[in-house]
């Protein structure tokens, strides 16, 4: 609870540092708005009051699961704008995390084990240029090939125009037909790191003495990578999975501003260019909610990829 409340706190804080302001998003390029009318909407909002004030009230709103009203737009509730993106952003998301394990693993493992062979170069060598391309060119590459000279998939959003017209099963099919091309390109971002990581956790491993033991008494070999190797590589490779999870909404401002869907990474974009502050101190709190989601999540993984380690304190 201290740890959501410091990361709140902050937040806050460092949210009204940014210049601007939601009074000053929506009246500056109006000549008519004099200095009275935007003493008038800060008093509206709230914002009259000293910063300490205006968190106590969001605090306990937010004790109350009243997350506020947007600022900009229609000035719904900031809780129905979340929710209804989640699914989006946590599909898109989880689904590109499940692709990227399954194929990072074995190039990780292969990599370690084959060390300075002609795979372990050409896994290298895809690695780094993973490293290398920036998403959002990647992503205007696939656009350019598939979407534009070939058109095999869509460009933009997430249905067709005739989506309301189509059975389930084909609305389903033209869902996941919008959604290729962003989880090819999530996907690939996040192989890159998990495979070196995971090699490198490896090749650690595969020096321990343990293994050495474990050669000694005549194990086979491939016992020896998945049994004993891999189960303590992965502890690592858990650390950086459960750090990945608060980057669900950081990670997808970029992909679903390219592929215009409507997510929560975009949602979050559009509230910082507004100075949304409600909105923003939202999305915020649900990246702390992933955050602690994410190490409590780590914590049991622990305990499954290896049961010497106990969930209790001081055993």
């Amino acid at each position: 609870m201290l740890i959501f409340l410091g990361i709140t706190l902050i937040s806050f804080f460092v949210m009204h540092l940014a210049p601007g302001s939601p009074t000053d998003m929506q009246t500056s390029l109006n000549p008519l708005v004099n200095e009275a009318y935007r003493e008038k909407l800060n008093a509206l909002y709230g914002l009259d009051k000293p910063l300490f004030v205006q968190y106590y009230d969001w605090l306990s709103r937010l004790v109350q699961f009243d997350f506020g009203n947007s600022l900009s737009g229609d000035g719904r509730p900031v809780i129905d704008k979340i929710v209804e993106r989640l699914p989006l952003t946590v599909g898109l998301n989880v689904t590109s995390l499940f692709l990227a394990l399954l194929l990072a693993l074995p190039i990780g493992i292969i990599s370690a084990v084959h060390q300075g062979k002609f795979i372990d170069k050409f896994f290298t060598f895809l690695v780094f240029l993973g490293f290398a391309m920036p998403g959002f060119w990647l992503a205007l590459l696939l656009m350019l090939y598939f979407g534009i000279e070939h058109s095999l998939v869509p460009l933009s959003g997430i249905t067709s125009l005739n989506f309301h017209e189509l059975s389930l099963f084909q609305q389903c099919f033209d869902i996941l037909h919008h959604l290729i091309l962003p989880i090819i390109v999530s996907t690939l971002g996040a192989i890159a790191g998990t495979s070196r990581f995971l090699r490198s956790s490896m090749l650690e491993v595969l020096r321990q003495d343990f293994i050495l033991t474990a050669k000694a008494k005549g194990l086979t070999h491939r016992m020896i990578i998945y049994k004993h190797a891999l189960r303590n590589a992965l502890l690592p490779v858990i650390t950086l999975l459960g750090l990945s999870i608060p980057g669900l909404i950081g990670g997808s401002v970029i992909i679903e501003s390219i592929f215009a869907l409507p997510g929560l990474g975009q949602l979050f974009y559009t509230a910082v260019m507004a100075r949304d502050y409600p909105l923003i101190m939202g999305n915020l709190v649900f990246g702390a909610i992933l955050t602690l989601a994410g190490n409590l999540l780590a914590d049991f993984c622990y305990r499954l990829a290896d049961p010497r380690i106990s969930m209790q304190t001081g055993k």
